[in-house]
C-alpha cells in the first residue's frame, strides 16, 4: 500500500468551495432540486483539485451537484467498510488495488464497462496497464485517475558535502551481496556525532547523527516504498500470475537476500534500528535532516519541493540491480457503488474525473502524475516551470522493463499485515529471513485453500 496516504491530516475535512458541496452529511439532494453524487477521497493535497473539477462539471451538469468527503487514509478504510455495511456508501470513491477485490468479490462495485462501451471511452489514453488492473472477468470496476512510480531522493547538500557525484547517482547499481556503488554512497552519506562517515574506519555505528538512508517497514506485502522495487531489481516476483493469481512466492530466495540486505544495513549503522525508529514519516525525517537519502513515491514530489522546504532535494533514478532498473507502478481509480441510486450520475462523474478536462486540471497542481498520458505530459511541464527535475518518475514508465505491477489478489488486506510482520521479524533480528518468510507464504497461500 502506498503510504502517500499517510500524508493526509488526521481528522474529517469538511469545506466549502465555491458551488462545490464539501461536507460529511448525506443526502440525496443538494437543496436546490440538484441530485448530489458524494464522493470520498483521503489526500488533502489533491482536495484543491478536485474541487475545481467539480465546479467544472457542475458548469456542465447543473442538474448534480458534487459533495467531496477527505478523511485520511487509515480512517477512510474504516469509514467506508462501515457505510458499505451500513447500507449507506458514498457514490464514489477513490479506490486502491490492494482493496478493491474485496469489495468487488461483495458486489459492492458497480461493472462500469457496459458504460464504457456505451459511451465510447478509450481506455488505451491511459498509462499502459493502469486500466487493465480494475478489470475481473470481464467487468470493470474502476477508471484511472493518477499513477506513480518510485525513486531515490536525496538530500543535495548533505552528499554534495561528503564529496558524492550527484550526476552519477543516476547510474548506480544495487545487489543484496555488497550493496552495489548505491551502498557505497548511503556509507559516505552517513555521519557519526563527529562527523566520521560510514567509509571513516573509525566511524561509531552507535552514536550517528545522520543516517544514510530510511527505510520504510510499515510497507505491507508489496513493498511499494522500499524492499519490493530492490526484490524485484533482485529476481524476484510476487505470483505465479498479475493480477488475480492464487500463489504467492514470499518464499523466494531473492526476497529474503533483500531483506537480509536491508538488516545488513542497520548492522553496518547506516539506516535506524526498526526499534529505535522515530514513529514520525521518513518525508518529515528527511526534511528534519536525520537522514540522507530514502525512496520516494512520485505522489510526494510536493512534500520535498514545497516553498516551507527549506533544504534543496533531488531524484534520481532507482539503481540498477542483478535483473535490471525496476520501480513499483501504482495506480489509483475512481469506482462507484453498486447500491447507489444515482448510477447515470455517479457513471457522468466517474467519467468526468477519468477525462483530460479533469486531469489536467490535476496535473496543473503538481501533486500527482494524471492517469492520462496527455494529462501526464502536462503535469511533468507544471514541475519543469517550478524548477523540479522529476525525470526519474516519469522515465519509469516511460522505459520498457523498469516499472512492475504491485500485486493484485484476493484476500490482499489479510495478507498485507502478515507479511508486514514477518518481515519486520527480520528486521528485528527475531528471525531468520528464509526462516520468516518460508512460514509466511504457507499462511498467506493458504488462505487461497
Amino acid at each position: 500500500m502506498r503510504p502517500r496516504h499517510l500524508r493526509a491530516g488526521a481528522a474529517l475535512l469538511c469545506l466549502a468551495a465555491l458551488t462545490t458541496l464539501v461536507s460529511c452529511g448525506s443526502s440525496d439532494e443538494a437543496g436546490d432540486g440538484r441530485t448530489t453524487v458524494d464522493y470520498w477521497l483521503w489526500d488533502d493535497l489533491q482536495l484543491p483539485a478536485y474541487q475545481e473539477c467539480a465546479t467544472a462539471f457542475e458548469k456542465a451538469n447543473p442538474d448534480i451537484a458534487v459533495r467531496i468527503t477527505q478523511t485520511a487514509w487509515n480512517q477512510y478504510w474504516q469509514n467506508l467498510t462501515t457505510q458499505l455495511v451500513s447500507g449507506e456508501a458514498p457514490d464514489v470513491w477513490t479506490n486502491q488495488a490492494t482493496y478493491y477485490p474485496q469489495f468487488a468479490a461483495g458486489n459492492q462495485l458497480l461493472d462500469l464497462q457496459p458504460y464504457v462501451e456505451r459511451d465510447g471511452l478509450d481506455v488505451s489514453a491511459y498509462q499502459a496497464g493502469l486500466a487493465d488492473t480494475w478489470v475481473k472477468d470481464d467487468k470493470r470496476y474502476g477508471l484511472p485517475k493518477d499513477w506513480d512510480t518510485m525513486a531515490v531522493v536525496y538530500n543535495t547538500d548533505m552528499l554534495k558535502r561528503q564529496g558524492v557525484d550527484l550526476a552519477a547517482l543516476n547510474d548506480l547499481t544495487w545487489n543484496p551481496a555488497d550493496g552495489g556503488t548505491l551502498e557505497q554512497v548511503i556509507a559516505r552519506a552517513t555521519v557519526d556525532s563527529e562527523g566520521r562517515n560510514g567509509l571513516d574506519p573509525a566511524f561509531d555505528k552507535d552514536h550517528v547523527e545522520v543516517y544514510g538512508f530510511l527505510p520504510e517497514w510499515a510497507d505491507g506485502a508489496q513493498g511499494q516504498n522500499g524492499w519490493g522495487n530492490f526484490a524485484a531489481a533482485n529476481g524476484f516476483e510476487y505470483l505465479d500470475k498479475n493480477p488475480w493469481g492464487t500463489h504467492y512466492k514470499f518464499d523466494d530466495p531473492r526476497l529474503a537476500e533483500t531483506v537480509s540486505w536491508f538488516r545488513h544495513l542497520i548492522d553496518k549503522g547506516y539506516a535506524p534500528r526498526l526499534d529505535q525508529q522515530s514513529s514520525v514519516a521518513r518525508t518529515e525525517l528527511l526534511i528534519a535532516g536525520k537522514g540522507a537519502m530514502s525512496l520516494a513515491g512520485s505522489f510526494t514530489v510536493s512534500s520535498f519541493t514545497g516553498p516551507k522546504v527549506k533544504q534543496d532535494f533531488g531524484f534520481a533514478a532507482m539503481p540498477v540491480g542483478p535483473a535490471g532498473r525496476k520501480s513499483a507502478l501504482n495506480g489509483l481509480a475512481d469506482s462507484v457503488w453498486a447500491g447507489t441510486d444515482h448510477k447515470e450520475e455517479a457513471w457522468k462523474w466517474v467519467k468526468y474525473l477519468a477525462s483530460a478536462d479533469c486531469q489536467d486540471r490535476v496535473a496543473a497542481h503538481g501533486v500527482v502524475f494524471p492517469a492520462l498520458k496527455s494529462s501526464t505530459e502536462k503535469a511533468l511541464a507544471a514541475h519543469e516551470a517550478d524548477g523540479d527535475d522529476v525525470r526519474a518518475f516519469t522515465d519509469a514508465v516511460g522505459t520498457k522493463g523498469v516499472t512492475f505491477q504491485l500485486p493484485v489478489t484476493e484476500h490482499g488486506t489479510e495478507i498485507s499485515p502478515l507479511v508486514q510482520d514477518a518481515i519486520q521479524s527480520a528486521i528485528l533480528g527475531q528471525e531468520d529471513a528464509a526462516d520468516a518468510l518460508e512460514s509466511v507464504n504457507g499462511k498467506v497461500n493458504g488462505l487461497f485453500d
